[in-house]
């Protein structure tokens, strides 16, 4: 047995052994309660990172990779379109996969609820959205290279040098001057990043559809080829607004082309000054050298002054049946004409007309 001095030795020992193995639980335990926290919070970030919903949008957004590929101009349009939460977080995992050197052309989707990845996702993969275009109300070519260019990644220049090479316009069956009509006003779904001559195999496509079996046949039985139908209906739309007047006048110029008579209309003129806003047809206008003039020039211009709409096109395939070879826009200035059959009857509706533009001062 121990003796009564070596009991206090034994106590202490004991003490500081229990001491210390207390020591070592605590340590433990607060060193695993600071992992679990640390993995916790690198959790929680990774996370918020990956997973988590980083756009306070209620709609579906877009935004656009162009072919400077600027990922600077990605995160700035994230902010300002997509009002990103945290663009630091797409930052890091976008340069942690990659991205930046990645980076792919398109219109992309950013929807309610998405994630980093799951956007970065569809941006590497180039799992763009296709986006519609529309082209009405469009006159000249520079014109529709701008309304392409301000809805497509293609350039006004680039869609203008399809527009004016002969041979691009060749291979799609068309020419410069009437190239035009093979836009066939509508709404088209297409890739944002479409290349120039894609876009232009795409529109011939819709073209060659649009023209079936039925169109083909009333425009064979006017007389008139499809490019000669949309030409033609290029002039019915500059010369009337009203649409249930199209058919009358696109039936005098048919009537006009079957008996050689120059068809003498005046946007046609307009278009040959490069004066659309003429108020009135003077004799020094009449005198233009142009093969738009058709004052001068018996039969068809080479091509369309404006790209006709469908309906400008539906009443010359549609047009009325009539007699009359005269128009003359009435005097009350309603935007509608008078027809006449004969020149004495002409006559007097250009007279009415005449004193009226010199009543009101019109020159």
């Amino acid at each position: 047995m121990p003796d009564s001095d070596s009991q206090p030795l034994i106590t202490k020992f004991m003490s500081k052994f229990f001491r210390s193995k207390r020591a070592k639980r605590t340590f433990i335990r607060r060193g695993i309660a600071l992992l679990a926290l640390l993995f916790i919070l690198c959790g929680f970030w990774a996370w918020r990172m990956v997973l988590a919903s980083n756009f306070d949008i209620k709609e579906t957004t877009y935004v656009y990779v162009d072919s400077k590929k600027d990922f600077n101009d990605l995160c700035s349009q994230l902010k300002d379109s997509a009002s990103c939460k945290s663009l630091t977080t797409f930052k890091q995992l976008a340069y942690l996969i990659g991205y930046p050197e990645k980076m792919k052309t398109g219109r992309y989707a950013i929807e309610p609820g998405t994630g980093n990845l799951r956007l970065l996702k569809n941006l590497i993969g180039g799992l763009q959205s296709p986006t519609r275009i529309t082209f009405n109300n469009i006159r000249l070519k520079s014109d529709l290279a701008q309304r392409l260019d301000d809805q497509l990644m293609v350039s006004k220049e680039e869609m203008l040098t399809l527009f004016d090479d002969s041979a691009s316009c060749a291979a799609l069956g068309f020419s410069p001057e009437t190239i035009q009509a093979m836009f066939i006003p509508n709404t088209y779904e297409v890739y944002w990043d479409i290349t120039p001559d894609n876009l232009m195999k795409r529109i011939q496509k819709e073209y060659k559809a649009f023209w079936n079996e039925d169109r083909l046949a009333k425009a064979s039985k006017a007389g008139l080829t499809p490019i000669q139908v949309s030409i033609l209906a290029s002039i019915v739309e500059e010369e009337t607004a009203k649409a249930d007047e199209m058919g009358m006048v696109a039936g005098l110029y048919l009537n006009r082309l079957r008996i050689n008579m120059p068809l003498q209309a005046d946007p046609t003129v307009k278009f040959a000054v490069g004066d659309v806003t003429l108020k009135r047809i003077l004799f020094e206008h009449l005198q233009v050298d142009s093969p738009y003039n058709t004052y001068k020039h018996t039969g068809l211009p080479p091509g369309p002054i404006r790209v006709p709409s469908i309906g400008g096109i539906n009443s010359v395939l549609n047009h009325n049946q009539h007699d009359y070879i005269y128009m003359c826009a009435k005097e009350d200035f309603s935007g509608r004409h008078n027809f006449a059959s004969t020149l004495a009857e002409h006559a007097k509706n250009a007279n009415k007309y005449r004193a009226e533009l010199n009543r009101r001062q019109i020159k």
